[in-house]
């Protein structure tokens, strides 16, 4: 039997409301709310739900069904939807906790809610996101993946202007990249050859070389050399046409060459129920696919979807058991 963390993330979010949603006997393992007691016990009361969650008890046998509560104090009250950046430490401080538990074996995997760049860094705390911070505390080196349902889509680059995209694009950049997913594939949910489509970066995969030539000179020949090791790999094809259903159903992953190739097809199938995974780390985690929605703290509207299967996934990975 195992336990997953869960912080909930900026405490004047959804995260918590999310987090209250989640009733004894939903999953087959053991929860950990790594967060205030205070906070959820205030928003539950909100919400109406009930916030009966026993102390996490370490020493104890981890049970399945059962949810308990690791309590991290809160520096100041909580408004729902008004961020205060008093509060930043208090949402690091769950991360820390939770990622050293999963490190040290306390915890199978952490399962993270959304947090507010803006007020992290309003607060005088450099704080670029969730996964740079991940990877900063355990020395992974990231790559994200989003699933929904079937669709598992990586990305070669993340969080750049569209301009840059073209140069950061490298043999040893997409070499890194496809090796780890392939070997996450294989290791996390059993696949023993994932296939994996790669998109070209160009429009047209760039038509021999004619709309761009990252194809020829990057992408083509390492995807050559790999298939050569017995890599599943396929492309790069054209963007435009490579999320059809002829192409997906033989697929265990695609890998988008940048941001808003890959991901507006993922979440048009998907949102609100997509799942936002790191490979590359030595923990696992899954986080959900939306951001803090202010406007919708404690108003009980906010839809627990996202949660719920990231979740159900990070299960999956501490198993290898793709079904699950």
């Amino acid at each position: 039997m195992i336990r997953l963390a869960i912080t909930p993330g900026e405490p004047a979010g959804i995260g918590p409301d999310l987090t209250c949603t989640l009733r004894p006997g939903d999953f087959p393992v053991e929860l950990v709310l790594v967060a205030s007691r205070a906070l959820l016990t205030e928003r539950a009361a909100l919400l109406g739900f009930p916030a009966d969650w026993p102390d996490y008890q370490p020493d104890m046998p981890a049970t399945a069904g059962r949810i308990s509560l690791l309590d991290i104090p809160l520096a100041a009250p909580v408004r729902p939807g008004h961020v205060d950046p008093c509060n930043a430490g208090y949402v690091l401080d769950t991360l820390r906790r939770a990622t050293v538990g999963c490190q040290n074996g306390e915890f199978a995997a952490l399962v993270t809610g959304p947090v507010h760049k803006g007020v992290i860094n309003e607060a005088g705390i450099p704080f670029t996101g969730h996964t740079e911070f991940l990877a900063e505390l355990t020395g992974g080196k990231p790559v994200m993946m989003l699933a929904a349902g079937e669709l598992r889509v990586a990305l070669a680059t993340t969080h750049l202007p569209l301009r840059a995209v073209a140069n950061a694009i490298t043999t040893e950049s997409l070499e890194y990249i496809i090796r780890t997913v392939h070997r996450e594939l294989q290791q996390r949910l059993g696949l023993a050859k994932p296939r994996i489509l790669v998109a070209g970066l160009n429009p047209h995969a760039g038509e021999g070389g004619h709309l761009g030539n990252e194809e020829v000179r990057i992408i083509q020949p390492l995807l050559e050399r790999l298939r050569t090791e017995g890599l599943d790999l396929v492309g790069p094809l054209p963007a435009d046409t490579l999320f059809i259903p002829r192409h997906l159903k033989l697929a265990d992953a695609v890998l988008a060459m940048y941001h808003d190739q890959g991901l507006p097809v993922l979440k048009h199938i998907g949102f609100g129920q997509a799942v936002n995974i790191t490979l590359g780390l030595p923990i696992v985690r899954t986080s959900v696919d939306h951001g803090t929605a202010l406007d919708l703290a404690g108003t009980g509207k906010a839809d627990s979807g996202s949660l719920k299967a990231a979740i159900e996934t990070a299960i999956a990975f501490t198993r290898g058991n793709i079904a699950a």
